[in-house]
């Protein structure tokens, strides 16, 4: 995957990628403490479901979150994956007013991997966490705002479904080449989501690409003019021809030919995409990117559900678009 510099820190993804689909023993690394029962916890446990040591009363003196709010947050975030398990071991008031310290433990069905606990600090609004150096939605829809934004402000071109009951936005640049290799996930979410409406939300990363901003004005031009099947045949094409974005003249060549293959005039789109219109264009995608505190590409948007694509694999990636149409009352 292709991150930003550390100033565009992303509360709102590390969501995703530091607590919802890492695997068990990425989560411990992240954040673990050692429990109070560690021979139970630790153990190995195999064909059979960890015993995880029993909740003190003691050890639950935060009025807020509550332990129900603790889990339905937790079957929110990680009810996609039907092996895992876990249990709220406490809630603790903290030195801090309103600021309080949960701890649980996690495991998995099939005692295959070994079970860790894992902490985070709840603040009082009640709809924040602290989870190591990162503040996380919380709560029992912690992607309705995500998802709100989205459906008023993404508006890259799309394929699919007109409505936005289910809508996949995929955050990507052009030269990211993460980006290229997620094009043929998107196409089996395409295909497996028939209902689903999928927009391609370009995100050039121009720090670190220079060509990237220059493809996404292409992109818009190329959607005015003809439209988003346009725009797909387009993007295809661009991904294709990835390498040649490396060079400025290798990108002019490049993205003339994409053009050309999507059946228009380069020159008329090499001159649009000059146009501050074209120029203001990219500077609003960049800023709706800037705005969810996206960090990363290729980045996938699940109804407000933010999930880096580099780092899962289709299957787990079916899934949770699956769990969070189920979720969100998306028949399908």
């Amino acid at each position: 995957m292709i991150r930003l510099s550390a100033r565009f820190s992303s509360p709102r993804v590390a969501c995703v990628a530091a607590l919802l689909v890492l695997s068990l023993p990425a989560l411990r690394a992240f954040a673990q403490e050692q429990a109070p029962a560690a021979a139970d916890v630790t153990a190995p446990a195999p064909a059979a479901p960890p015993v995880f040591p029993k909740p003190d009363p003691a050890n639950f003196t935060a009025a807020t979150p509550t332990k129900e709010t603790v889990n339905a947050f937790l079957q929110t975030s990680w009810g996609y994956d039907e092996s895992r398990i876990w249990q709220v071991q406490a809630i603790l008031k903290t030195p801090v007013e309103g600021l309080s310290k949960v701890i649980i433990y996690v495991g998995d069905k099939s005692g295959k991997q070994k079970p860790g606990a894992m902490q985070f600090y709840a603040l009082a609004d009640g709809k924040h966490i602290i989870v190591g150096n990162d503040l996380l939605a919380f709560g029992d829809h912690p992607y309705a705002e995500n998802r709100a934004t989205l459906q008023k402000r993404a508006d890259g071109p799309f394929h699919g479904s007109p409505n936005k009951d289910l809508e996949l936005v995929e955050f990507a640049d052009f030269q990211c080449p993460h980006c290229k290799l997620a094009q043929p996930n998107m196409e089996k979410l395409a295909a497996d989501f028939p209902k689903a409406r999928i927009v391609f939300q370009p995100f050039p990363l121009t720090a670190i690409h220079p060509s990237a901003g220059l493809a996404a004005a292409y992109g818009s031009c190329v959607a005015k003019t003809a439209g988003n099947d346009a725009f797909f045949l387009f993007a295809n094409t661009v991904f294709e021809g990835q390498e040649g974005l490396n060079t400025p003249d290798g990108a002019t060549l490049t993205l003339n030919s994409a053009v050309t293959k999507a059946g228009l005039d380069p020159v008329k789109i090499a001159a649009c995409a000059a146009t501050p219109a074209a120029k203001a264009q990219v500077e609003a995608w960049i800023k709706l990117a800037q705005d969810l505190e996206i960090n990363e590409t290729p980045m996938l948007s699940i109804n407000g559900r933010m999930v880096p694509m580099g780092g899962v694999d289709y299957e787990t990636l079916k899934q949770i678009v699956a769990f969070q149409a189920k979720t969100d009352g998306v028949t399908q």
